[in-house]
C-alpha cells in the first residue's frame, strides 16, 4: 500500500512539473461557422454548420491551428482561457497539404497577457506528452496524457492525397481537440490533428519538423506548399535483381520505378536508377531513411525542403555510383485526386446538362461508399490512368454530373455521372474544352460521346440555345458557367 501511495505522489509531481508553466492560458478555443459548396450542384452551397476546434498562441501575436478547423469558414470566433468574450479572427495563412493554419485576431487586445508557446523537438518514442484542447461536448479546456507510440509517415486525411510525418499517441484526440498543442516539458512538440477510425486510444499529431517547415515557408508572406522530387521509389531487396544491377551486397538503395511529369525529376533521374543517399540520409533497400532515430519513408527528406531547394543525392546508375543534385518542388498535377479548398467548384451548363471536372470531391457526393457506387471507368480515369497510361490521360477529365430536366433534353437516355469523351468531334481534356466545343459547333445538332463504350446523345442546337436562359431561371442558377 505504501508503494502504491509512493507511485501516486510521484505521478502527481510529474503532472505538476509538466503543467508548471500553465501553457493552458495560451490555448485558444475556436468556434467556426462553415459552409461548403455542393460539388454535385456546384452553384449551390450546403447549410451553414457550426463546429469547434482549438488553437494556441505563437510568436507575432498569431494563433496556430489546423487547416481543417477553419476550412470554408464564413466566420471564425476565438475565446481565451476561461474568458467568455468572443473575438473575431481570420485566416492569415493556410496549408491544406499539411493541415496547418495561422490566424490573426482583429482586436489586438486579445493577446494582452498571453505568452507565445515555444516549440520543442521531435519527441522520443515511449515518452509522455499532454494534449490540450476543447473537445466536443464541453466548454472547458481538457487535458489528456499519453505516450508516444510510434513515428512514421501517415496519410493526412484533410488533404486526401498527401502523406507526411506524423506521431501516434494513445492520448485521446477527439473532434474539437484538432489544432490544439501537444506539450512535453512546457514545449509544443506537436499539433493534434486526427484519429483513426476503428482503432481505440489512437490519435495523431503533426510533429515539429512539419510545423517548422510550414512556418519557414510563410516567412515571405506566401505559402508555397509541401514539396516532392517527383519519383516513385520501390523496395530493392531481391538479391538476383541487385546482382543484375551490380549493386553492392548491402541493405542500401531503393529503385526509381516511375517519374512524375516534373521537368526537374525527368532531367535528374532515369527509370531503374537506384537512390542511395539524399542529403545526409542513407536510403535503405525498402525506401526508408533513419530520421532522428525513426525509420520512415525517404519522401520525408524531400518534403522538409522548401520550393526549388536543391538537395545532394547519390545514385547508382549503369553499375556505378554518381552524385546528382535533385530539386524539391511543389506538384499540383494530382489536385483532382485530393480534397479541394479555397476555390469554388467549376461547372458548365448547356441545355440542362451539367458538366464538371471529375474529382474526388465530386465522387464523394455519391455517398460514404462512393468507391462502390462510382462506375469503374470514373475510378480508373481519376486514380490510375495517369500512372498506367499517361499518353491517353486527360489533364482534367469531365463528367456529365446531372441533367436538369426540361423538354429540350427529354429524349436523353444516357445516365448522368458519365465520363465525357468528345463533344461535336472535339476531344474533351478539360472543362474549357466543353464550352469551346458547344460554342464552336456549326451543325444542326450537338453530339456528345461518352466513355467507355462511346455511347452518344444528340441535342437540337437551335432548341438548346433557346432553352438555356429558361433552364437557368427555373433552377435558380446565376450563371451558366464557372470555368
Amino acid at each position: 500500500m505504501l508503494r502504491n501511495l509512493f507511485y501516486l505522489i510521484l505521478l502527481s509531481a510529474l503532472a505538476t512539473d509538466v503543467l508548471s508553466a500553465e501553457p493552458q492560458r495560451s490555448v485558444i478555443q475556436i468556434i467556426t461557422s462553415t459552409q461548403e459548396p455542393d460539388w454535385d450542384s456546384p452553384w449551390r452551397f450546403d447549410a451553414v454548420r457550426r463546429s469547434g476546434g482549438t488553437g494556441f498562441v505563437i510568436k507575432g501575436k498569431k494563433i496556430m491551428t489546423n487547416a481543417h478547423v477553419v476550412s470554408w469558414a464564413r466566420q471564425i470566433l476565438v475565446r481565451r482561457y476561461q474568458d467568455p468574450r468572443p473575438y473575431v479572427a481570420r485566416v492569415l495563412f493556410v496549408a491544406h497539404d499539411c493541415d496547418l493554419a495561422v490566424l490573426e485576431v482583429e482586436d489586438a487586445r486579445f493577446f494582452d497577457g498571453l505568452e507565445a508557446l515555444e516549440f520543442g523537438d521531435l519527441p522520443q518514442v515511449r515518452s509522455t506528452v499532454v494534449t490540450y484542447g476543447y473537445p466536443a461536448g464541453g466548454e472547458q479546456i481538457s487535458y489528456t496524457r499519453g505516450v508516444v507510440s510510434r513515428i512514421e509517415v501517415q496519410p493526412y486525411a484533410h488533404a486526401g492525397n498527401r502523406s507526411s510525418l506524423a506521431v501516434q499517441t494513445d492520448a485521446a484526440i477527439n473532434p474539437g481537440n484538432s489544432g490544439g498543442p501537444v506539450v512535453q516539458d512546457d514545449l509544443v512538440v506537436g499539433v493534434a490533428f486526427q484519429g483513426m477510425q476503428g482503432l481505440e486510444n489512437t490519435g495523431f499529431f503533426i510533429p515539429p519538423p512539419v510545423i517548422q517547415r510550414f512556418l519557414k515557408d510563410i516567412e515571405d508572406g506566401t505559402y508555397d506548399g509541401l514539396t516532392m522530387t517527383g519519383i516513385r521509389l520501390v523496395p530493392l531487396q531481391n538479391p538476383a535483381y541487385r546482382i543484375f544491377l551490380k549493386l553492392p551486397d548491402n541493405s542500401l538503395g531503393a529503385r526509381v520505378d516511375s517519374l512524375l511529369p516534373i521537368p526537374t525529376a525527368q532531367k535528374a533521374f532515369r527509370k531503374d536508377d537506384v537512390l542511395l543517399k539524399v542529403g545526409q540520409y542513407e536510403v535503405g533497400s525498402d525506401g526508408t531513411v533513419l530520421y532522428d532515430g525513426n525509420r520512415v519513408s525517404a519522401a520525408v527528406v524531400f518534403q522538409m525542403a522548401q520550393q526549388g531547394e536543391s538537395l545532394p543525392a547519390k545514385l547508382w546508375r549503369d553499375g556505378k555510383e554518381i552524385d546528382m543534385p535533385v530539386s524539391s518542388v511543389v506538384y499540383e498535377g494530382d489536385r483532382l485526386v485530393g480534397n479541394q479548398y479555397d476555390s469554388l467548384p467549376r461547372y458548365f451548363v448547356y441545355a440542362g446538362l451539367v458538366f464538371t471536372p471529375l474529382s474526388m470531391d465530386y465522387l464523394k457526393t455519391f455517398g460514404r461508399n462512393w468507391r462502390d457506387s462510382a462506375n469503374t471507368e470514373l475510378i480508373y480515369e481519376l486514380f490510375y490512368r495517369r500512372a498506367e497510361s499517361p499518353e491517353t490521360a486527360r489533364s482534367e477529365p469531365v463528367v456529365l454530373a446531372s441533367v436538369l430536366v426540361h423538354p429540350v433534353n427529354a429524349n436523353l437516355k444516357n445516365a448522368s455521372r458519365s465520363l465525357v469523351d468528345k463533344i461535336n468531334g472535339i476531344r474533351i481534356d478539360s472543362l474549357a474544352d466543353v464550352a469551346r466545343a458547344f460554342e464552336s459547333g456549326t451543325n444542326t445538332h450537338d453530339v456528345i460521346e461518352f466513355l467507355p463504350n462511346h455511347a452518344f446523345e444528340t441535342l437540337d442546337r437551335t432548341a438548346a440555345g433557346v432553352a438555356n436562359a429558361e433552364i437557368l431561371k427555373t433552377y435558380s442558377i446565376p450563371k451558366d458557367r464557372r470555368l
